[in-house]
């Protein structure tokens, strides 16, 4: 499942859920398109390693929590391969 969208899709639900603020997705979308990367913007909510955003893959695990008026979510991203 290697190149499939899986931090992208799963940082999207975050930012969607309210989980992360348009603020921050802004500046992740204008630090992406300056390395030329613009369409990741939702993965580097969960992509923090320099080396995962240069070269546009997961390498290690990420955990991120958030809560919503009804649910406490919790999210594991991991690599693909």
């Amino acid at each position: 499942h290697v190149d499939s969208g899986k931090s992208t899709t799963t940082g999207h639900l975050i930012y969607k859920c309210g989980g992360i603020d348009k603020r921050t997705i802004e500046k992740f979308e204008k630090e992406a398109q300056e390395m030329g990367k613009g369409s990741f913007k939702y993965a580097w909510v969960l992509d923090k390693l320099k080396a995962e955003r240069e070269r546009g893959i997961t390498i290690d695990i990420a955990l991120w929590k958030f809560e919503t008026s009804k649910y406490y979510i919790t999210i594991i991203d991991a690599p693909g391969h």
